[in-house]
């Protein structure tokens, strides 16, 4: 049966240590997933929810974006699935007598972990300038009092308005479409702090932001280059779809500073021999340095071009520009500097190019290991350049793979919500609704911090998210949002961001995706986009957690009819059916053509995408462009480590599940820092000891995160490993990718000193 939720705040820093696994999933996955379903969801409902997960007449996940295979099975998620479903369905509440229990000063001494555990948020709950505790609100009297913040500011642009990866597509599509109407781009979502590097070298390299792969092309590749990602704890269900890749001939690389658990051997859960044995995933592990990424890539072009035959001529000249200058800088790249910059050995690379010119069909996947360095965006487009060089764009079994986060990220940008918007949608949706969108770009996440900081923003608007866990350089991020005159949170459960408040504060609490939706116009459903452009419904079947919740949908459309009472948009329409909205969508939105009848197929449908399906490349060259940018990679101070900031598996981004994770051997605590043993001896740490770690950034501030176990682990030398949100006090705001201004939470330089706190004081206030 489901159990009651924490009453204590467990420590976070003295977990037990035991050695790294070398396989992930099977038997140990199937009980951990079941152990917290039914802690929080007890039996009876775990059964009956978990068999809809990702089924074609159920509820999309609401963890990854991970697509679903054409035929399914009966149990089609993965252990963190699980978890996220869990989490979303639990039977555990958080009521107003919560809050007039607790105080937000007292809240904000919690752990991420323990807010969360503390279930479904059921009302509508308002904090009031000066106050010290929440206190229930009306619906009516919540969004009266987000119009009266809204109507006091002095233009438009003082508001922010920010959007999780979980907003379907319909919510994300009404808001940024009030957002525009109010008169503000300021539309950061999380897509900002993730795979904005992706979108910004994609776009110029091949004319879409988004991956050219299907899942079927995995199961046609000869070679699959996973680099930056760890899909055994943030992509599980990607295990089966190289297990099939593998089954199928393809070989695979991994490219990554730690040896993931995942990438070694995967227990498919699905079948006998899967449980006891496992499959062997990868063939080649480069552990590469933290930011060698583009070094690698770079000479690896050198060495296709100066082998005869391995460049695909006829590609080259028929659907690309900048070949010269590319092979001119690419010809330039030297072996000792990429030894150096990699960490790698030469015999290691030269076998990584033997199996290169030994495949016809190259598909490159990453994630946030290449996407949060200073560097991210030249490093991807190297990544183009490599594929480029063979023709490994357009063809069936080869391609990018940015494999995103949260489960419907890809369809919020593609719904519009962007502080850098098209002027082609802008001109669209003035075509449709009559009114003329703001043509200025608005904030990004890191821009809107600032404003927030500066005084610049006044009111923050959260669909969704953690926006305060997730963020970087947390000390400037949390005093930004303090100047704030009214933050609100559109959220499904308790979090560090509503205790970190405004003058005044609102918690909104919404349906999740596994309940059912019903509005004045029946059942209703919602769509989102996976990694790889499939659209698909999304049905909930649970009974809401509380009669007092309202859907997305419905709280944008209430919240537009109070803040602009002379809109002509149909507002009241959209709120009573949301095939009202996918009819507005298939007008403004290509490839959203006839959207209600094609979303009609339980399989859903593809959304164009130029690259793949006919080698056409929408960029300002009409062709694929190669690029030549210098060779760049983080510089090392002596005595100092280069800190990448991960999940654990209990983990998924700034939600907690527990403490435990377990592939890397630790369980019952999160502050640790992960150190190569060579390097811990080089610096005088010994395992089991505790430190500070300390961040160094031009700006000369003192960024430091107290209290941290060092487990001695196989990363690359010279780096160093901790989970976020705990580490993001290390990361400065102004530390950012150049172009896609995304964080770079994964070069952090840092020093250890012994810990100036003792052992046990510590509690992590994510």
């Amino acid at each position: 049966m489901a159990t009651k939720p924490p009453k204590s705040d467990p420590v976070q820093d003295a977990p037990r240590i035991a050695e790294p696994k070398h396989a992930a999933a099977g038997l140990p996955a199937v009980v951990h997933s079941l152990k917290i379903a039914q802690e929080q969801m007890g039996v009876r409902r775990t059964a009956l929810t978990l068999l809809r997960v990702n089924q074609k007449d159920g509820f999309d996940c609401p963890g990854c974006a991970w697509p679903e295979p054409e035929h399914r099975h009966t149990a089609e998620f993965c252990e963190n699935g699980a978890k996220a479903v869990a989490e979303e369905a639990t039977l555990r509440r958080v009521t107003p007598e919560f809050f007039a229990e607790h105080s937000v000063e007292g809240l904000s001494d919690k752990s991420g972990y323990w807010l969360g555990q503390q279930g479904r948020l059921t009302h509508p709950m308002y904090l009031a300038e000066g106050a010290s505790h929440y206190e229930p609100v009306s619906w009516e009297r919540a969004l009266g009092i987000v119009a009266e913040e809204i109507a006091a500011l002095d233009s438009p642009d003082e508001a922010v308005f920010y959007t999780s990866g979980r907003t379907s597509n319909e919510a994300a599509f009404l808001y940024q479409l009030f957002a525009r109407e109010l008169g503000t781009n300021n539309l950061p979502d999380c897509s900002n702090m993730c795979h904005e590097s992706s979108g910004s070298a994609l776009s110029e390299t091949i004319g879409i932001g988004k991956g050219s792969v299907l899942l079927e092309d995995l199961y046609r590749a000869d070679l699959i280059i996973v680099a930056g990602q760890n899909p055994g704890t943030n992509h599980p269900r990607m295990l089966s779809a190289l297990e099939k890749a593998k089954a199928s001939g393809a070989r695979i690389i991994s490219v990554n500073p730690l040896p993931e658990a995942g990438l070694e051997r995967f227990k498919n859960p699905q079948t006998p021999q899967g449980m006891i044995k496992g499959a062997a995933l990868t063939d080649l592990f480069l552990q590469i340095r933290l930011g060698g990424d583009q070094a690698l890539f770079r000479l690896l072009n050198r060495l296709v071009l100066e082998t005869e035959g391995a460049v695909d001529e006829e590609f080259v000249r028929e659907h690309t520009h900048g070949y010269e200058d590319f092979a001119d800088a690419a010809r330039k790249a030297e072996w000792d500097e990429t030894l150096a910059a990699t960490g790698l050995a030469r015999e290691e690379i030269e076998r990584a190019l033997a199996m290169v010119l030994d495949s016809q069909r190259i598909i490159v996947c990453w994630a946030m290991g290449l996407t949060q360095h200073k560097h991210s965006v030249p490093t991807i487009r190297e990544v183009v350049n490599f594929l480029l060089l063979r023709g490994n764009i357009g063809r069936p079994g080869a391609g990018v793979c940015p494999v995103r986060g949260h489960s419907n990220v890809q369809g919020d940008r593609t719904m519009g919500i962007f502080e850098r918007p098209a002027p082609a949608f802008l001109d669209a949706l003035e075509k449709e609704f009559g009114f003329a969108p703001p043509r200025a770009h608005g904030f990004d996440v890191v821009r809107a911090i600032q404003a927030l900081r500066d005084g610049e923003a006044k009111v923050f608007f959260a669909m969704g998210g953690n926006f305060v866990s997730a963020s970087p350089d947390t000390e400037v991020t949390e005093a930004a949002m303090r100047r704030a005159r009214l933050t609100v949170h559109v959220s499904t459960k308790l979090n560090r961001s509503h205790v970190v408040t405004g003058a005044r504060a609102l918690i909104l609490p919404t349906l999740g995706r596994t309940e059912r939706d019903v509005q004045g116009g029946g059942e209703q459903f919602v769509t989102v986009e996976d990694s790889m452009g499939m659209v698909h419904a999304s049905r909930g079947r649970l009974a809401p957690a509380s009669p007092q919740l309202l859907s997305e949908p419905a709280i944008v459309c209430r919240l537009a009819r109070r803040v602009l009472p002379d809109s002509t948009v149909p507002w009241e329409e959209f709120e009573r059916d949301y095939a009202a909205i996918r009819d507005r969508i298939a007008r403004v939105v290509p490839g959203f053509e006839d959207f209600n009848a094609r979303v009609a197929d339980p399989a859903g449908f593809a959304l164009p995408h130029g690259p793949r399906d006919g080698r056409r490349f929408a960029t300002a060259t009409g062709k694929a462009n190669f690029t030549a940018a210098p060779v760049e990679h983080p510089e090392l101070p002596e005595g100092r480590l280069l800190l990448q900031t991960l999940r654990s598996h209990d983990q998924y981004n700034t939600t907690i599940y527990g403490l435990d994770d377990r592939y890397r051997g630790i369980t019952d605590g999160r502050r640790v820092v992960l150190v190569h043993p060579e390097d811990a001896r080089e610096l005088g740490v010994a395992d089991g000891s505790y430190v500070d770690l300390v961040g160094e950034w031009r700006d000369g501030v003192e960024r430091r995160a107290p209290g941290f176990r060092v487990v001695h682990y196989p990363t690359a030398r010279g780096c160093a490993a901790s989970y976020y949100p705990e580490t993001n006090v290390l990361v400065p705001l102004d530390a950012t990718a150049d172009t896609s201004n995304t964080p770079a939470s994964k070069s952090v330089v840092i020093r250890l000193e012994a810990a100036a706190t003792p052992r046990l004081e510590q509690s992590a206030t994510d």
